[in-house]
Parts: structure tokens; sequence; C-alpha cells
């Protein structure tokens, strides 16, 4: 189960670098040709949110895949 778990959440994690990188693009796309400035900085907010949560979904993956907070590898 746990492995199960870990795996999903690794599979959201990668999910969640790829819609960052898409929604990378599209800001830059917006910005290039000049288009609607509000548009770009909503794309940029939800950019930054991926961005924010990627640290902590990464860390948490990683302790869950070393066996929690405090395992000791035994």
């Amino acid at each position: 189960m746990a492995d199960s778990l870990h795996h999903a959440l690794e599979k959201m994690y990668e999910n969640q670098i790829a819609l960052a990188a898409a929604i990378e693009e599209l800001a830059l796309w917006i910005e290039v040709r000049g288009e609607d400035a509000a548009t770009a900085g909503s794309v940029r907010d939800a950019l930054d949110t991926l961005e924010r949560n990627a640290e902590p979904l990464s860390r948490w993956i990683a302790a869950l895949h070393s066996g929690g907070p405090g395992h000791t590898g035994q």
C-alpha cells in the first residue's frame, strides 16, 4: 500500500512539474505576443502556486520513500 501511495505521489509531482513547464510556455507566449497583460499575470499566478507547492511535495515524497520523518533506515 505504501509503495502504491509513494508511486502515486511521485506521478502527481511529475505532473505538477509538467504543468508548470506548460504554464511557463503559455505565459512567455502571451508576453512575447504583447497580448493581454492581465491574462499573462493570471498565468504567472498559477505558475507561482505550482512552484510554491513543488518543494514541500518533493520533501514529503522523499520522507515517505525513506520511511517517514525520524525513520532510522533499519
